[in-house]
């Protein structure tokens, strides 16, 4: 008898429909072609032990699995359930009817019982897309998978409860939620305010920039004047995901199986923060069987680069193309994978080897060629992808002796959010453009340039403070956030002196830097 069920397989972060036919005829040979892996051709073994423990038989039949297209590789063991339900269907001991109704996935231990797979929520979507009545699946997995709205989606805890069902003698539990609900309820929490910051006015005023024009921003500093405080907190004044960008980060961390299985879509901007000891691989991803990497997993979210001049060199190359495509593109012999790579990159690092440089409590024991050298381990390219570079200088006793809390969160996020929607509306008929740190030339001519004054006072900084012909695009666009901040439609004098005081590592002084 002749049987089709239905899988799917993942690429990147979209999944394609798998069609698995199940032929059972008069023999005793066993075949699975289509392209399978290691893991898929293993579920025989894993497919005996679990019928066998719910007291059933694998059957003594010849037994033809084609999993199509022939052309796409399957990978894993998610493949378990669908393989099991449509040799059982086959073989007459499962009803038929209604196993091309639903599309299945899932791991099956020796006891029968189910294990959660990876990438349910791009499988969801693509079930519901393609027409499917519904999706089943192991009931850790059900919830994010219910995410998907027109779907009906059941978990099941063990193979056995999942052959009730088709053979009618007991109904799934099918899982229902809110995402809508739990996605807005979920964005208010808040692990790390601004209010809980004592001092440091002119780097919060910096971090404010940065996020309102989704700029990339380096923070150099002496060891404890802040800096990873400063960055910890500012997914908290980011403005909050929409329900697309939560989908489509929820999708990548799904594809990764870092989904929390009580949880549904991720309502919170993704803070990455890997060590410096890191591989490229783990960075943009890839591997044998590429995953997504860092990069991909800060997607909407923030990429913090802690002691960035420890990072190796090649890691921190691989860094250019992702910052100004907002994608990875990895490849291999038959296929190639785009994984989205759309994240705002907040780095930190000590001004020399001591880390003393420009401290005023502490003497700095490097030499002029060992700081240059340091700071040199980042390159010219890379720094040309940075827009706000900071000093931070330790906080002073006065300070942090303040009982008094800071502005919170909350209040710079809304002026963070204001200034977005003013470049939302700006951009809206430019593709690809969504804040003022991808402003190309001819945009800056359009929406940057200065008036007079502040022309004036920008050649001027260019020439006195020997800054690189570089400075001068990213001076007007910080400038220009700054201007929406202050619901300016033109670009002030005020506006460029701020601006180019974010620039502290553009000046060929500063320790003498080769930047």
């Amino acid at each position: 008898m002749l049987v089709k069920v239905y899988a799917a397989a993942l690429q990147g972060i979209h999944a394609d429909i798998i069609t698995i036919e199940v032929n059972c005829s008069k023999g005793i040979k066993f075949f699975l072609v289509g392209l399978p892996d290691v893991s898929i051709k293993e579920s025989h073994e894993r497919i005996t032990s679990a019928l066998s423990e719910i007291g059933l038989k694998f059957p003594r039949k010849q037994i033809v699995i084609n999993m199509a297209p022939a052309d796409i590789r399957k990978e894993g063991a998610a493949y378990d359930l669908p393989l099991a339900v449509g040799i059982l269907a086959g073989a007459e001991q499962i009803k038929p009817d209604k196993t091309g109704d639903y599309l299945m996935m899932g791991e099956l231990s020796l006891d029968g019982s189910l294990k959660s797979v990876k990438g349910v929520l791009p499988i969801a979507v693509k079930a519901q897309e393609s027409g499917f009545k519904g999706i089943i699946l192991p009931a850790s997995n059900a919830r994010e998978a219910a995410a998907v709205q027109g779907l009906e989606v059941y978990g099941a805890e063990n193979i056995s409860e999942v052959i009730d069902f088709f053979n009618g003698k007991k109904e799934l539990n099918r899982t229902i939620v809110d995402p809508r609900k739990e996605f807005y309820d979920s964005q208010t929490k808040i692990d790390w305010d601004f209010s809980e910051v004592k001092g440091q006015e002119v780097a919060k005023r910096a971090i404010e920039v940065a996020c309102a024009g989704g700029h990339n921003i380096l923070l150099v500093g002496s060891p404890g004047a802040g800096k990873s405080m400063l960055a910890k907190r500012i997914p908290s004044i980011l403005p909050p995901l929409t329900l697309s960008e939560s989908l489509e980060t929820t999708k990548i961390h799904s594809v990764a199986g870092k989904i929390n299985h009580n949880g549904s879509l991720i309502a919170v901007r993704p803070f990455r923060s890997p060590h410096h000891s890191i591989s490229m691989v783990a960075m943009v991803g890839g591997g044998s069987y590429p995953q997504p990497g860092e990069i991909s997993l800060a997607h909407n979210g923030v990429l913090f680069l802690d002691e960035m001049a420890e990072f190796t060199r090649g890691v921190l190359e691989v860094l250019r193309q992702p910052l100004e495509d907002r994608k990875i593109t990895i490849s291999r012999a038959k296929f190639s994978i785009d994984y989205p790579a759309g994240f705002m990159l907040i780095a930190s690092m000590n001004p020399c080897p001591c880390g003393n440089f420009n401290n005023p409590n502490k003497a700095c024991v490097c030499t002029p060629e060992q700081v240059r050298k340091y700071l040199n381990r980042i390159s010219g390219p890379l720094m040309d992808r940075i827009d706000i570079q900071i000093e931070i200088v330790p906080v002073p006793f006065e300070d942090i002796s303040d009982i008094r809390p800071a502005e919170s969160s909350e209040r710079i996020r809304e002026r963070v959010i204001r200034a977005r929607k003013i470049q939302e509306k700006r951009f809206s008929e430019e593709a690809g453009v969504y804040c003022n740190a991808q402003m190309h030339t001819r945009l800056l001519r359009e929406y940057a340039q200065p008036d007079a004054a502040g022309l004036s006072r920008l050649k001027d900084a260019m020439e006195r403070l020997n800054l690189s012909a570089r400075a001068y695009d990213r001076i007007l666009r910080v400038a220009r956030t700054i201007a929406d901040l202050e619901d300016s439609e033109r670009v002030q004098v005020g506006h460029i002196a701020e601006a180019i005081s974010y620039r502290n590592l553009d000046r060929e002084n500063w320790a003498g830097s080769g930047f």
